[in-house]
């Protein structure tokens, strides 16, 4: 099952399930982020003073650790919980996705939404999206992406998506960035056309983001769906 931004647990939702012991590390783990928030200069992302430039804060150790104190299935809602109290600067976020495994780059990818980050972590979006793993690139398309990446990458995420069977339900904002956008129906047609040339089905997510990119009418409705190549008719030979 692929992890999506709003699958991600609150506090409130964390302390009704996890267990005392459970419950007192993270409260501990969230007074330290909030402690390292605290101290963080103006500049984000700039050191303590007093702090070595090659030790890393104990939240993020405690990043790592989420998942052994309170249960795989909440990992990916405690690590997010850590990243939004530090405030976690880009120097952070960069370090804990790549030193990070699979799914501690999973929970990084979630969050970068709710960090103010601006654009300066698109290129862990890039990364994500190279990457073979879905659960990689379901989180890599959820809110950050949609807000920041440009137009043809964005169109590349969705067509990865398409390539790895990644739902397009996990594509935030999918309906808004795909009406009207003439080179993603181009660019789906053509990857529709292959399909069928190769005698392999047309994926029916395919069809619907197809659908998507036709233009508001008048009314502000979309327009009726720009239908995908049919498969062909099959021959004697067939």
């Amino acid at each position: 099952m692929l992890t999506s931004p709003d699958s991600l647990k609150s506090r409130k939702e964390l302390d009704a399930e996890l267990g005392g012991a459970a419950r007192a590390w993270l409260d501990e783990a969230l007074a330290e982020a909030a402690h390292d928030a605290a101290r963080a200069p103006a500049a984000t992302g700039t050191p303590h003073p007093e702090a070595s430039p090659y030790a890393s804060p104990s939240w993020e150790l405690r990043f790592a650790a989420a998942g052994r104190h309170c249960g795989q299935e909440n990992a990916d809602s405690v690590r997010s919980l850590l990243l939004v109290e530090a405030r976690a600067p880009l120097s952070s976020v960069t370090r804990l996705y790549e030193q990070g495994t699979a799914a501690e780059r999973r929970a990084v990818l979630l969050t970068l939404h709710r960090l103010d980050l601006g654009d300066t972590a698109l290129p862990l979006i890039e990364d994500a999206l190279r990457a073979n793993d879905t659960r990689l690139v379901a989180a890599a398309v959820g809110p950050y992406a949609a807000d920041h990446l440009d137009p043809h990458a964005w169109r590349h995420a969705v067509l990865k998506c398409l390539f790895t069977e990644v739902p397009v339900a996990a594509v935030s904002r999918l309906a808004d960035r795909a009406r009207g956008d003439a080179e993603l129906a181009r660019m789906l047609s053509d990857f529709a056309a292959e399909r069928t040339a190769a005698g392999r089905p047309v994926p029916e997510d395919l069809r619907t983001v197809l659908a998507l990119t036709a233009p508001a009418d008048e009314g502000g409705h979309p327009a009726g769906p720009t239908a995908a190549p049919a498969a062909p008719a099959p021959t004697e030979e067939s």
